[in-house]
């Protein structure tokens, strides 16, 4: 297989695929540092011209920005007839390979990734789509490899999906970035807040999210809600999010 793009998800993917015994033909990435260090990790060679990308291969990875692969999708699929084209997006639909493969699908694994935070696989959902139903029993076998959870989704499915991960896990992450810089302010450290996160994490492996929210909101507790509101005052834009969040969880609770 031949992996296009050499990012978070790439790096974690390919050197997965590579300890589970697949063979990374090459690594294409517009950066040379970034695709010889993939290269490097299993085995490959790379190059960061799409014209150099080998034809030769049964299975191409598109692991690339959602505007990249679009603005890309010529050059990627040129010369691949017959191979096997996926791409990796939770947010892009299947149909864009109509008029550019004859075998093309999707392989979304639903995780936040860092290249310098090594992923294991075995929990992550993998969604998986393809034209035919041979390529997606090829995608299954091959995400069964690498996950207990593989499951057909349609684009639209993976669409719902990717937004509800971006409330999920962007979203949350920049919640906590604002509470680190409110902590900062005061001279404290973030990590008196990690065992709150993960308590807050582990319960909603038990309970909906729903019956697992707390705080003033919660409660409709307009007195300490009034007093936060003035402590941000020197923040409008956090002040804003503050109250659009505490206003989302008091309807919520109707």
């Amino acid at each position: 297989m031949v992996f296009i793009g050499a990012g978070n998800l790439a790096t974690n993917l390919a050197k997965t695929l590579y300890k589970k015994g697949f063979s990374i033909q090459q690594v294409y990435s517009r950066t040379e540092e970034s695709a010889k260090a993939l290269a490097d990790l299993v085995e490959s060679t790379f190059t960061t011209s799409l014209e150099e990308v080998t034809n030769n291969a049964s299975l191409y990875i598109v692991s690339l920005t959602d505007d990249a692969l679009l603005q890309l999708l010529p050059n990627i699929t040129k010369g691949k007839e017959n191979a096997l084209i996926v791409h990796t997006a939770g947010s892009i639909s299947i149909d864009i390979w109509n008029g550019y493969a004859q075998r093309f699908g999707v392989l979304y694994p639903m995780q936040t990734f860092s290249k310098k935070r090594e992923t294991s696989f075995q929990d992550i959902p993998f969604f998986i789509e393809s034209n035919s139903p041979e390529d997606t029993e090829l995608l299954k076998k091959i995400a069964s490899i690498l996950s207990d959870k593989v499951y057909y989704a349609t684009s639209q499915q993976r669409c719902s999906l990717h937004l509800a991960a971006v409330f999920t896990c962007n979203f949350t992450n920049h919640m906590y970035a604002l509470a680190a810089e409110l902590l900062e302010k005061n001279n404290l450290p973030f990590d008196v807040m990690i065992p709150l996160i993960d308590e807050t994490a582990a319960k909603v492996h038990l309970l909906p999210p729903c019956n697992a929210q707390t705080g003033p909101a919660a409660r409709n507790d307009e007195e300490v809600m009034r007093k936060h509101l003035k402590m941000l005052s020197d923040d409008p834009a956090t002040q804003n999010i503050y109250k659009l969040l505490s206003d989302s969880i008091i309807s919520k609770k109707k």
